[in-house]
């Protein structure tokens, strides 16, 4: 079994034989939380692949929000991009140093920004380095590129935008964080969030849809059969939401590797739904 849009997901061998390529752009889009305690971007100093340009999720974002790596405006998010050598008619692989996190966080602002020719490397840069693919330290010079950024609304939902779906159900709510969470079993790791999920929500944790052997995405018959095993009906438009709008592009990847209609991210997720005191909230199952 195939997936039904291979396009989102590139292999180690394939961007390895067109890392000269003058259409192929490469971009390290790594990303930690505060917790973790490691510099994505000094990581890439240190070490990454020929010619890739450092992708800054907490910096390409709306700054002036107290909620954090917001989207950007358009014009923010052309800016910063074209400073980076990413352009109109650029092919973009993005990888990190996760299992596909700040990856496809990255893919999907790239796609909300109207730019679809966007790819995930699969495996990233762990697997890059296992198969004995270069990496270096010389820095990659910058390359103004024009963008066009057009923000796809069908692709983002905000707070007020998923009460109302909560109401209507005309989407399919996704949580990807993990079971415990969603269950409101353990505190969530931001202070001051209550815990639990939104009403109606299904819960699908981001890891349960990568492979922990490789780190890659899982093959396409195990992946639809894991989205199809936490009740989303496949044919349904879904929003996913998960601690802070990052996990749950691993879950927007995977529904499209599958087929599915293209999901949105709520970009406030729980930080933004546990922070507020009217917000409804449910635990257990």
């Amino acid at each position: 079994m195939d997936y039904a849009r291979p396009d989102a997901l590139v292999s180690t061998s394939w961007l390895a034989s067109r890392l000269d390529a003058p259409d192929v752009r490469v971009v390290d889009g790594s990303f930690y939380l505060p917790a973790q305690k490691r510099n994505p971007r000094q990581e890439y100093v240190n070490q990454h692949i020929p010619g890739a340009v450092f992708f800054d999720i907490d910096e390409i974002a709306d700054t002036s929000s107290p909620l954090p790596h917001m989207l950007p405006s358009p014009e923010k998010f052309s800016a910063r991009v074209r400073k980076l050598g990413l352009g109109d008619g650029s092919k973009i692989v993005v990888y990190d140093t996760t299992p596909m996190l700040g990856a496809t966080r990255v893919w999907w602002m790239f796609r909300a920004m109207g730019h679809k020719d966007v790819s995930v490397l699969d495996g990233g840069l762990t697997k890059w380095m296992a198969e004995g693919h270069p990496v270096t330290d010389d820095p990659t010079p910058p390359r103004d590129r024009h963008f066009t950024a057009r923000l796809d609304n069908t692709l983002v939902r905000s707070l007020d935008d998923v009460r109302g779906l909560i109401d209507s159900r005309r989407e399919q709510i996704v949580d990807a964080r993990a079971a415990n969470r969603f269950r409101g079993e353990v505190p969530e790791p931001r202070p001051g969030l209550r815990s639990g999920h939104m009403p109606g929500a299904f819960n699908l944790p981001y890891n349960d849809l990568i492979d922990p052997a490789s780190g890659t995405m899982l093959a396409a018959d195990k992946l639809a059969a894991r989205i199809a095993a936490s009740g989303i009906d496949p044919a349904k438009k879904v929003t996913a939401s998960c601690g802070s709008g990052v996990s749950a592009c691993v879950v927007a990847l995977a529904l499209y590797l599958t087929g599915a209609p293209e999901a949105a991210i709520y970009d406030g997720s729980w930080t933004e739904w546990g922070g507020h005191a009217d917000t409804p909230i449910v635990t257990g199952p």
